[in-house]
């Protein structure tokens, strides 16, 4: 079993995530796009392992999208997406917003069918290290 530190982007919620992840999604369906403004969401899914708010669990908040399961669980000061609870047996936590490295590789990507026009031929776009001057 293997523990997980995460945060916000502000800082003012910690977590920690305590057991393995089962799954790594890269979800391409609109409403991760809607709530990441990216091409897709990159999650992580464990139906065992614990979640325990070190601190800052009442800076977080939730919305849920009205007869559907899609849930984004964000702080409320600074917009960074956190862990979500709201599929009972499930925890998926946000892969960006973990402190410590994640080993796991993408399981699979998912929603491709609604992937973003633009999220092609990435492999030939131009990368750079830092901001480009």
């Amino acid at each position: 079993m293997t523990d997980h530190l995460g945060s916000c982007l502000c800082g003012a919620v910690n977590f920690e995530v305590r057991g393995d992840f089962d799954s790594f999604y890269l979800c391409h369906c609109q409403h991760c796009q809607k709530d990441t403004g990216s091409a897709h969401a990159a999650n992580l899914f464990s139906q065992s392992a614990k979640l325990v708010w070190r601190s800052g669990a009442d800076a977080g908040t939730s919305f849920t999208i009205p007869n559907t399961r899609h849930n984004k669980s964000f702080c409320k000061l600074c917009g960074s997406a956190l862990p979500s609870t709201q599929i009972p047996g499930l925890l998926v936590v946000p892969a960006g917003c973990m402190d410590t490295k994640i080993s796991m590789a993408p399981t699979a990507h998912i929603f491709s069918s609604s992937k973003a026009v633009w999220d092609e031929r990435l492999e030939d776009v131009p990368k750079f290290r830092g901001l480009p001057g």
